[in-house]
């Protein structure tokens, strides 16, 4: 059983859908640790209920982005982690991280990239008037939303559609879509290397 932990920023929805396929033994994984850089965000909450132990911090009680990411390395290694799932951690990366965890650092992204990267990617969709939407799972470097594809599934966006009735249809598939790609990814070892 691989040691994961979950980077969140926010509400934690998609830290919620791999709890509860870890606690229904359809993940193989033991998420040792959550990371969230927002103090009082919700994810803390769930991880609280689930009883997962919790680092957070504020990036400005930091020097540098490379000073808080060698105490998040620090933090993982203590606890064993060798798998990080992003979900809706709202910070890029940096080298020391990415350097420790190379190919093993996966992100779910609530639209097709490379198309509306970054931020309210789902606003950026609806002002483009986009037909299409959906989700990408992709593995992380050092760009904005820009590593390596490993699924996408795509979501119809209708001609009345709000930017609630969106979210929820793009939720509905990343809560299904990412446990089971992190299941896969987990159970086959299917990382990749630089």
């Amino acid at each position: 059983m691989k040691k994961m932990a979950v980077f969140a920023s926010g509400n934690g929805s998609n830290f919620q859908a791999i709890i509860d396929v870890v606690k229904a033994g359809d993940l193989d994984a033991d998420i040792a640790l959550l990371v969230c850089d927002k103090p009082g965000a919700f994810a803390i909450e769930r991880a609280n209920t689930a009883h997962i132990p919790t680092f957070t911090f504020n990036p400005k009680d930091y020097s540098s982005k490379e000073a808080f990411e060698k105490v998040i390395t620090e933090k993982l290694l203590s606890y064993g982690v060798e798998f990080i799932a992003l979900a809706g951690y709202m910070r890029l990366l940096g080298p020391t991280l990415l350097g420790k965890f190379s190919g093993r650092i996966v992100n779910i992204h609530p639209s097709l990239l490379p198309a509306f990267p970054g931020k309210d990617a789902i606003g950026q969709a609806l002002a483009a008037k986009a037909k299409w939407t959906g989700v990408t799972i992709h593995y992380v470097d050092e760009g904005m939303d820009t590593g390596p594809i490993i699924v996408q599934e795509r979501v119809r966006i209708e001609t009345k559609e709000t930017r609630e009735s969106l979210q929820q249809k793009i939720q509905k598939i990343e809560h299904k879509l990412y446990p089971s790609i992190l299941h896969m990814l987990l159970t086959r070892g299917e990382v990749i290397n630089d």
